[in-house]
């Protein structure tokens, strides 16, 4: 029987599967290999020892006078054969007789070894399924195992594979076989063919499990992530807060030289990444998250959730972005529709003089500039853009940008 013990000590160590488990589905395996030989198993029991393995085999059977009251062989035995292990052993009593397990038929012996490999199966089945159930909405890393048609598979270890969809994968991003990439799980699903995990790249919460890994701060919730805008392979804004006057959010993110940032922009493959100052006022907030522009003045208003902006003509294309890119990063991080104007396009629209109304104060409450200060006059555009458009194509005298 050490045989026995070792295996199952190997599969509890290997498959994560519980000895107890293990032990029930021999136990089940016996049960169904004496029915499979004999026709029947309601009068036989499996007695298994928990610490050494050994099991015992028995059927219970009635005591008859002779072979010619026996009706069942399965439930009954001679009084002659019973004394030959009992000897006190009387007509009608119920004795135990011991069966030898390995002299059941090949196909008992089958159906024994199937039903244990089922239920081997059926437990490392749970075992992935109840790891990795409680893993959603975490970061787990994994090994690219193969790519089939547009999705790819992650081993995750265990016997675990995640499905990584087209969906969400960055389409600037390409994996070859045993590429070690981090996920964020998404949703695990316990189906007739075992757990399905589904993960992603593109989620906005792997960017921010990936800065909780990186940074301490994050981690013990001194520094809170309040908000991450993301377009996934090219650029995300996240806003951060700290909860200790004495703690700079954004320095702690970044990290000595940049180290923080730069391990989490080295993990989304070049993804750029601006990090700014979460704010309660609205106004500043927006003011921060068109960074790296530079601001002239915000007005916001809270009831329609909508923001005018003013900025020097010089940084009109910086703070729209790239195909508006960082203007609508902005828009979906404060969500708020923010309307960018150069300055030159605000004084001739009027705008400029009414946002001095439009203001918020430290507080959040309305205040109204001086008026009088001046700025820088050249030519620029007017940006309309709302968290959920796209930039439309904006052109003035000296060309498109």
């Amino acid at each position: 029987m050490s045989e026995l013990k070792d295996a199952i000590e190997a599969l509890e160590k290997e498959k994560g599967i519980s000895k107890e488990s293990l032990l029930e589905s021999i136990e089940q395996s016996l049960l169904a290999a004496c029915k499979s030989h004999f026709g029947k198993n309601d009068n036989i029991n499996v007695t298994i020892d928990p610490d050494t393995c050994e099991y015992t085999v028995t059927a219970e059977k009635e005591v008859v006078e002779d072979e010619d009251h026996i009706l069942d062989p399965v439930m009954q035995v001679t009084v002659a054969n019973a004394r030959k292990t009992n000897p006190d052993a009387e007509v009608g009593d119920i004795i135990t007789v011991d069966i030898n397990s390995q002299s059941f038929g090949r196909i008992a012996t089958m159906t024994a070894k199937n039903i244990i490999l089922q239920r081997i199966r059926e437990e490392e089945r749970n075992v992935v399924f109840n790891k990795f159930s409680s893993k959603v909405k975490q970061v787990v890393t994994g090994v690219v195992q193969r790519q089939q048609g547009r999705n790819y598979f992650i081993d995750l270890g265990k016997g675990a594979v995640a499905t990584l969809t087209e969906n969400e994968q960055v389409k600037t991003e390409h994996f070859r076989t045993g590429d070690h990439i981090k996920v964020y799980v998404v949703e695990v699903k316990n189906t007739t063919k075992g757990p399905k995990i589904l993960v992603s790249r593109t989620h906005p919460d792997l960017v921010r499990k990936l800065f909780e890994e990186e940074v301490s701060e994050v981690k013990d919730g001194t520094v809170e992530i309040k908000g991450i805008s993301r377009e996934p392979g090219s650029r995300t804004k996240i806003a951060v807060w700290s909860n200790n006057p004495d703690v700079d959010p954004v320095g702690a993110c970044v990290g000595m030289n940049g180290g923080r940032v730069d391990a989490v922009v080295s993990e989304l493959r070049g993804e750029k990444i601006d990090i700014i100052k979460w704010d309660e006022n609205p106004a500043v907030l927006i003011e921060n998250a068109l960074s790296p522009a530079k601001v002239i003045t915000v007005g916001a208003d809270q009831d329609e959730r909508s923001a005018k902006v003013i900025v020097p003509d010089y940084q009109l294309s910086l703070a729209i972005g790239k195909e508006g890119q960082n203007a609508r990063l902005a828009a979906r991080l404060t969500g708020y529709k923010i309307d960018i104007k150069s300055e030159t396009q605000a004084r001739e629209s009027g705008d400029f003089d009414d946002l001095y109304i439009d203001d918020f104060d430290e507080n959040g409450e309305y205040y109204e500039e001086d008026e009088g200060e001046e700025y820088a006059d050249e030519s620029g555009l007017i940006a309309d853009l709302d968290a959920d458009e796209d930039l439309p194509s904006l052109s003035d005298e000296e060309g498109e940008i």
